[in-house]
């Protein structure tokens, strides 16, 4: 069975009882159907009640996806068949994918959140709120420079988003500048949101937004225009954390979903802190690879949020490591352990990575059928050499037995002390924050600015941003800023061709490489396959 006919032959839990099992009552939800509901969470989040929090990540990501999200879902599952309390915190997925070339996010095959057709489409609403309210405010900058410009408007730097990989709208021209479109998962607003700690917060950052700067060089921002009100009414409903469930009932609450290769990569800090004060374990991710989404998650979230994070899984797989390794992608599935054995830097890089955060680590190794016992030998003997703890999983398959060993590494792991830190202090200058995660993450050995960037960051040390933590935007299928560096391209250049001051969302977007913040569609679209066929949507996964 497909992804879809395995949700189908499903008989989910009503959404209520899922919400018992975290000890919500009815007036702490808002229902959506039968299976899905907004969670009311005024008065819920309280940190002396915060359980351990679990993070999940990755090595560099490859075109046959490295299951972080599967094996989330089949941990959290076998947590709860261990008897443990276990909520997950997810992002929700973008539709610009799920159209394009990624596909959904919310699993495979026995580890899955459902409703799986509602979640990856439309769910609740939040990125169509997201993208209107951010819209709303492009078009009242228009409408004041319209209008006599009282502000003095010199030049515009807030952009409008869609929902939709589009590249057409890379570059636009209004009546009044050129500009471009960001995708939504990459827009301010949606930064923020997940950034935010409840509704007069997300209104406080809204307001901080910069929309642009005057000829003296002022920001110019959205409270300015007097518009973040009428935007918080319009995410009134959208900061709600929504509350779903995997096929085997654990509570997942799933909101926000910022792209870690353009923003911060992770779910909302009100959904991970409801999750952390309702369970006594909560499992989270952070997207692509370790050096962009792990990286985030703990410079940006874990600091801005007061988080402190218990354990981090680290995922890997056979096919990863191969593809790091040079392999043909005709030549995948051929058993083939040196190529596994060349692949290894790339799991190097990533293991030192995470340990230089103190972060308790478990490597998983996500087993596909494809996988031979000698292929994945080579990794086990790895990993026993360098005496880091291991398991292997296979909830694709088997659902939450398939993680069983995982949960009880994960669950060992815990009973250790976590000395966590960040990789740099908020109250470094912007150079020395950029220069620690280009050579400590990123293994770079030069950094390079253009003079448009480094204009930008020396105004940015003179500033009020100035202890700002930074969210470098980088490809993801390389640890450095070359997509085609694959492996461990040690010593590397990172190359710093913009900056972005994301003041509602309080971070300074470091902008490296050829990074865009509009996908463009692939030559082979997985809309093509996605249809709706006797009253049944047909090829979506």
């Amino acid at each position: 069975m497909n992804d879809l006919d395995i949700c189908r032959n499903t008989v989910l839990s009503d959404i209520s009882s899922i919400g018992e099992k975290l000890g919500l009552s009815l007036d702490n939800l808002e229902f959506y159907g039968k299976h899905m509901a907004k969670i009311n969470y005024k008065d819920i989040n309280d940190s002396s009640k915060y359980g351990k929090l679990i993070l999940v990540t990755a090595i560099n990501p490859t075109p046959f996806g490295e299951g972080k999200t599967t094996v989330s879902i089949g941990l959290a599952d076998s947590f709860k068949k261990l008897g443990m309390n276990v909520s997950l915190a997810l992002r929700e997925p973008s539709m610009g994918p799920v159209f394009g070339i990624k596909g959904g996010a919310c699993g495979g095959g026995m580890s899955q959140i459902v409703p799986m057709e509602n979640i990856n489409l439309a769910f609740t609403g939040d990125f169509a709120a997201i993208t209107n309210a951010n819209n709303l405010l492009a078009a009242a900058i228009d409408n004041h420079i319209e209008k006599g410009n009282k502000l003095g408007f010199k030049r515009v730097t807030f952009r409008r988003c869609l929902d939709t990989n589009d590249r057409a709208l890379r570059t636009i021209s209004t009546k009044y500048y050129c500009t471009s479109f960001d995708i939504t998962a990459a827009s301010e607003v949606m930064a923020l949101l997940c950034l935010s700690n409840d509704i007069y917060d997300l209104k406080e950052k809204l307001g901080n937004i910069i929309c642009g700067y005057n000829d003296k060089e002022e920001a110019i921002t959205c409270k300015d225009l007097n518009v973040n009100g009428a935007m918080t009414v319009i995410l009134k409903d959208a900061i709600k954390p929504n509350l779903v469930q995997t096929l085997e009932g654990v509570p997942a609450i799933v909101h926000g979903g910022p792209f870690a290769n353009i923003a911060h990569g992770c779910n909302s800090l009100i959904a991970t802190k409801t999750s952390l004060t309702l369970s006594d374990y909560t499992i989270t991710e952070a997207g692509f690879g370790s050096d962009l989404g792990a990286e985030k998650f703990y410079d940006i979230k874990c600091n801005l949020g007061g988080l402190k994070p218990d354990c981090c899984v680290l995922v890997c797989t056979c096919k990863a490591l191969k593809y790091n390794a040079g392999c043909n992608k005709d030549d995948i599935l051929i058993n083939d352990p040196s190529m596994v054995r060349c692949g290894l830097p790339n799991l190097r890089i990533h293991i030192e990575n995470m340990l230089k955060f103190n972060s308790n680590l478990v490597v998983c190794i996500n087993k596909y059928d494809s996988d031979s016992d000698s292929e994945i030998e080579v990794i086990t003997n790895y990993l026993k050499s360098i005496n880091i703890p291991y398991a292997i999983s296979t909830a694709y398959k088997d659902g939450s037995l398939g993680a069983n060993y995982l949960a009880n590494e994960v669950l060992s792991v815990l009973e250790k002390d976590n000395n966590f830190k960040t990789i740099y202090d908020n109250s470094d200058d912007i150079f020395t924050k950029i220069e620690k995660v280009s050579k400590n993450i990123y293994k770079s050995k030069y950094i390079e600015y253009n003079d448009i960037a480094l204009e930008k960051l020396n105004k940015i040390n003179n500033s009020i941003y100035k202890d700002y933590p930074i969210c470098i935007s980088k490809t993801q299928y390389s640890i450095s800023d070359n997509p085609k560096a694959l492996n461990d391209p040690i010593d590397n250049t990172l190359h710093v061709e913009d900056v972005r001051v994301y003041g509602g969302a309080g971070f300074i977007t470091i902008m490296t490489g050829n990074i865009i913040s509009m996908p463009g569609l692939p030559s082979k679209p997985n809309y093509e396959k996605i249809d709706y066929i006797d009253d049944k949507i047909v090829g979506l996964s």
